[in-house]
């Protein structure tokens, strides 16, 4: 099991460095996982929460990110309504509203609960506009994405036994035929 963890957080810090590279983020920008422990060892989304599963993906993503002075900003699962879990002074940056909850393994999930503990001073809000992320296992990050948001495929399609699928996100452009964009 543990060359197995080392594999999933080599997988989950490959994924995050592709990713932001594609992405152009720049610090204070935020970038969104949901990660669904139980598929990446394989189980089914919310059957078989790992916690160690869990702790090796944040290890992957968490050290680039925080190089780079991005805010991780984790999905909780669908028991607390996806709420995220975030450093609190980035939910004070962007004006998000905290809301009362700590995520568990099974009421929020691992990844949340391993954020939270990682966190200096973690915060749990309802809803953001991130400018990028990761969906590790099919958490549906979608809605916690700017509102223009592209597609990008990595050189990896998995982390562990999990479907991986990554976006970053854009202005929107308007103005029509006469408009020049930069």
């Amino acid at each position: 099991m543990e060359a197995n963890l080392e594999q999933i957080t080599a997988q989950a810090r490959a994924a995050a460095a592709e990713l932001l590279d594609a992405a152009g983020l720049k610090p204070g920008d935020i970038f969104v996982v949901g990660c669904s422990s139980s598929e990446v060892l394989g189980g089914r989304i919310g059957k078989a929460s790992s916690r160690e599963a869990a702790q090796a993906v944040l290890e992957g993503i968490y050290p680039l990110l925080r190089e780079r002075d991005i805010f991780l900003a984790a999905q909780c699962c669908e028991h607390l309504n996806r709420a995220l879990v975030m450093e609190a002074g980035c939910a004070e940056k962007y004006g998000y509203d905290p809301v009362c909850v700590v995520p568990q393994p099974h009421a929020g999930g691992s990844f949340a609960a391993a954020a939270w503990a990682a966190f200096r001073r973690p915060a749990a809000v309802e809803h953001i506009r991130a400018h990028a992320g990761l969906d590790i296992g099919g958490t549906l990050i979608g809605m916690h994405l700017r509102e223009v948001a592209v597609p990008v495929r990595l050189s990896l399609s998995r982390i562990g036994q999990a479907g991986l699928l990554c976006a970053r996100t854009r202005p929107k452009y308007i103005g029509g035929s006469r408009a020049a964009y930069g």
